[in-house]
């Protein structure tokens, strides 16, 4: 079968609500400089859970932002979806007044959706009885309340899907997206991916399961990817969405482009329903699809912005699997440490973190790295930012299921 002629997607807004900071400028600082530490805040929603904490969006007064009548129509994690399109929207110079809103598509991915809004309900039906049940239940919990929430937010009449492939949702909807705009099927989509799940009934599962960090001591270093002494995740909240044009749709217009998607791999491990290819070989192949795709060989990567969860297994599969398919020039980072691992956003919220590294040719720090697993080989960034020269940069997700994604972004 022969493979398509590659196509860059032309990246030409970014949006990013994180707990490094609202807004792309205010992110980028905190991750690359780590001289401000993001939001780690013990959650009373947690109490008495081995895991008592995680990474939050502090700050952001959300009903003030989209106004009462608007807010009391979705979860949080659409809440965050909604202002990250805002910003990502207007960081492109695009907007209902300028564009043909039938071309314009959404896909945003998930992993839990409403989770928080479907406990809180379930509590009510078993306290105060089925009357008191909200009617708003469905179209707040379900997985593609972000992504129809952004669609009726900015008056987008093109397709509005959501991807929920656990981890790699983010990563798969902007992959979905590149797809999109190769086909013709669309001249501009916002993807990326939002969530936000403090859910008591998810993290008291993830602690029996032994997935995230227990470091109540210290929840501040608690995630430390890549590090000997590396426990476990902890999870965060945000939202990363991109605004995806087919190159000749920005040139005509006239738009700054920040950098391309240029290539997309997907797979599956087949595997388990929660660890990964102990070999790494559904992410390789993920991501020897992309390069392909991008026209691309692993000798032309500089940067990784790695999955790089923090857990034992996953982050010694993924850095063996980088040196196999890259070799030892690129320079690696996991940003989790500043954002938390936001689940079904992370693939969003990293790839607006690669993008930006590579118009600023710096790779931030993998914070919290402070006694190296030297059975990792690749060339992990810590402590510091690290400038370079490069390119071609990849980001990689892995995700519950056995869900792979691999993004090739290059410079403009």
């Amino acid at each position: 079968m022969q493979r398509p002629e590659p196509f860059s997607a032309a990246v030409t807004g970014i949006g990013l609500v994180t707990a490094a900071g609202v807004g792309a400028d205010a992110a980028w600082q905190t991750v690359s400089e780590a001289d401000t530490a993001p939001s780690v805040l013990r959650r009373p929603e947690l109490l008495g859970l081995p895991c008592d904490f995680m990474y939050t969006v502090a700050g952001l007064d959300t009903k003030a932002v989209l106004g009462v009548a608007t807010h009391r129509l979705m979860d949080r994690f659409s809440q965050l979806a909604v202002i990250a399109a805002r910003e990502a929207v207007a960081d492109a110079g695009l907007g209902p007044a300028v564009w043909d809103g039938a071309r314009v598509a959404v896909v945003i991915g998930s992993a839990h959706g409403g989770l928080p809004f479907y406990d809180e309900q379930h509590a009510t039906l078993t306290g105060r009885g089925a009357r008191r049940v909200s009617p708003k239940l469905a179209p707040l919990s379900v997985v593609n309340g972000a992504a129809s929430s952004v669609a009726t937010d900015l008056g987008v009449h093109g397709p509005s899907q959501a991807v929920s492939t656990a981890c790699s949702s983010g990563t798969v909807a902007i992959g979905t997206a590149h797809q999109m705009l190769r086909t013709g099927a669309c001249d501009i989509v916002i993807a990326g991916g939002a969530e936000s799940v403090c859910s008591r009934l998810l993290i008291a599962s993830a602690c029996q399961l032994r997935a995230v960090s227990t470091r109540r001591d210290d929840p501040g270093a608690a995630c430390r990817p890549f590090d000997t002494h590396r426990d476990g995740f902890v999870v965060g909240e945000g939202a990363g969405l991109l605004v995806l044009e087919h190159p000749e749709h920005a040139r005509a217009r006239g738009a700054t482009i920040r950098a391309h998607v240029a290539g997309y791999g997907a797979s599956s491990d087949a595997y388990s329903a929660v660890a990964p290819d102990p070999e790494g070989l559904g992410i390789e192949r993920a991501l020897r699809t992309a390069l392909a795709d991008a026209g691309l060989a692993g000798a032309d990567i500089g940067h990784v912005n790695a999955h790089g969860t923090s857990t034992v297994s996953n982050d010694l599969i993924e850095s063996a699997m980088l040196r196999r398919v890259l070799g030892d020039r690129p320079l690696v980072t996991s940003t989790k440490a500043m954002t938390g691992h936001t689940l079904g956003a992370a693939g969003g919220i990293e790839t607006a973190l690669t993008v930006l590294a590579l118009q600023h040719q710096l790779v931030p720090p993998t914070v919290n790295l402070d006694a190296p697993d030297p059975e990792i080989t690749v060339d992990v960034v810590s402590k510091e930012a690290r400038a370079g020269v490069f390119d071609a940069a990849v980001k990689t997700s892995l995700g519950f299921g056995g869900h792979n994604a691999a993004l090739v972004l290059t410079r403009a």
